[in-house]
């Protein structure tokens, strides 16, 4: 695979990643059929066949989507106690969003596990995907919270 198809491809992964995560975090669904739901169902497939201009889901790096979908499951107390360390007084995990923790969580765990993959890169990453679904002031929330956790974590 190409260095951009790569970059793309994991991009798509890391965004479908969240989904997942999020899609945890509220249903509670098994690990292994969330990971099921999304290979069979989400990742590089049609979003609405019916439709006129169906769209379609990016195809996303499988092995890379798993293993962050699969560490933030394992790892998500120590994930959780390093970045509600770097929230401002007053803040815990509770009180952020429901997918802006999820954003969080991805790319934290990305900075602690995933050396080959650059900081500067990673971090830059899940300020994109926080811009998915969130404004300018939220994505760079998410490029402070995991500035801090890359200072911390490398």
């Amino acid at each position: 695979m190409n260095q951009p198809a790569r970059s793309q491809a994991r991009s798509a992964a890391r965004l479908a990643a969240v989904q997942a995560l999020y899609q945890q975090h509220m249903e509670g669904t098994a690990l292994a059929r969330l990971l099921d739901e999304f290979h069979q169902h989400r990742l590089g497939r049609t979003i609405d066949e019916d439709a006129f201009d169906a769209a379609e889901y990016a195809e996303a790096e499988v092995p890379f989507f798993d293993d962050v979908v699969r560490g933030v499951d394992a790892r998500r107390e120590e994930i959780d106690a390093l970045v509600a360390s770097k929230l401002a007084a007053g803040w815990n995990l509770a009180r952020l969003d429901k997918a802006m923790l999820q954003v969080l969580r991805a790319g934290t765990y990305e900075l602690l596990a995933r050396n080959d993959v650059p900081a500067a890169v990673a971090i830059n990453e899940y300020v994109e995907v926080a811009k998915a679904f969130f404004d300018d002031g939220q994505a760079k929330f998410v490029n402070g919270i995991l500035d801090a956790v890359a200072k911390a974590a490398r």
